[in-house]
């Protein structure tokens, strides 16, 4: 099989799981204590976390704290939820269902449009009492990258904080400053079942997950396997970026070239190169991946793919419904080869063909 879907998981790198191994001890061993117990294995799991939180927070901006969660849309429900107080939301057109669902039930929000590129204008005004401004950094569906930067510029001016879902960018890409920012290891190279939200010092929280408040702001036990595979995929990623950047635009370069006939949805620049998605209209996308099966790809994000609905990234990019549900998103990463791309665009290619498309 080919893997080409990046956005919704990545593999577990090798060093991440030998990280995790140490910690996933049985009875005979000294690495199965409790991180928050003050006895001799509780302090020597303890230490594992703090290595990791360490090695997560050493590719963030100065001047914030790394709070593990359970995943990033914990870390997203943990600050919206957390700085509900602050005032108004307004959030881009094109944020995950974990920024737009929250931010819907707790009301009182507002979308900022996107152009046809897919990027989020930060000149736009902002609404009257807005407390929290939620602009991710990378898309997961069309892969664009947000101006983050002036957008906390922006936000700060007008007395309010930032969220960056930074999901999609940390490890990859330097991580702007914002207030808050919410990351996951599993698309890291990590294990799944554990995320981050980075909170800048002086930005106050209100938990929402009480008991113990293991994380100050977040209660429950933490897993030192968990901790230690994201603190060594992070460390890793933080070694490789420029060249798992190198390897993604060799990659980019041959899909482009593969996919010509293809129409891009977003900015072909101003973008992650690890994310292609496309379109060929009329395409019926279902049939598309069942005469695919070889090729893992995606018709939009993993967490709303079973809906049905038409995907609301592309549609704020001004796609009719279907536009929307004749596009397909292939990702790829520091695993994938250019053969791997030679044979899914051929496999792929042909599938549409035979639909006359």
């Amino acid at each position: 099989m080919i893997y080409l879907d990046y956005q919704a998981t990545t593999p577990l790198a090798p060093e991440a799981r030998e990280a995790m191994l140490r910690w996933m001890g049985g009875p005979d061993s000294d690495s199965f204590g409790n991180p928050h117990s003050p006895h001799r294995m509780g302090r020597m799991a303890a230490a594992a976390v703090e290595v990791a939180r360490e090695q997560v927070a050493a590719l963030f901006p100065a001047g914030g704290t790394v709070h593990f969660t359970g995943n990033a849309c914990e870390a997203i429900n943990l600050a919206l939820r957390g700085t509900s107080r602050a005032g108004a939301l307004a959030i881009s057109a094109i944020e995950h269902a974990a920024v737009r669902d929250t931010a819907q039930a707790l009301g009182n929000v507002r979308e900022l449009p996107v152009d046809g590129a897919g990027i989020c204008d930060p000149d736009q005004d902002l609404p009257e009492g807005t407390g929290l401004v939620a602009v991710m950094q990378v898309n997961n569906e069309i892969g664009t990258i947000q101006p983050t930067a002036q957008w906390h510029e922006k936000a700060r001016k007008a007395g309010a904080l930032l969220l960056s879902d930074a999901v999609q960018a940390y490890g990859k890409i330097a991580v702007a400053e914002a207030d808050l920012i919410a990351i996951s290891a599993h698309k890291l190279y990590g294990p799944k079942g554990i995320g981050a939200l980075w909170v800048r010092d002086g930005v106050s929280l209100d938990p929402q997950v009480t008991g113990g408040l293991q994380e100050k702001i977040r209660s429950g036990t933490l897993s030192p396997a968990l901790c230690a595979g994201f603190g060594a995929a992070a460390a890793l990623a933080q070694g490789r970026m420029e060249a798992d950047a190198a390897h993604m635009e060799a990659l980019w370069t041959l899909a482009r070239d593969l996919f010509s006939d293809w129409k891009l949805n977003g900015s072909a620049d101003q973008r992650w190169h690890g994310n292609l998605n496309i379109r060929k209209d009329g395409l019926d996308v279902a049939r598309l991946m069942s005469d695919c099966r070889n090729v893992m790809f995606s018709a939009g994000s993993a967490c709303a793919s079973g809906s049905g609905r038409p995907s609301h990234v592309l549609r704020a990019l001004g796609l009719s419904d279907k536009q929307a549900k004749s596009s397909i998103r292939l990702g790829f990463g520091r695993y994938t080869r250019e053969e791997d791309i030679e044979q899914a665009a051929a496999a792929i290619n042909a599938a549409a063909q035979a639909q006359g498309v």
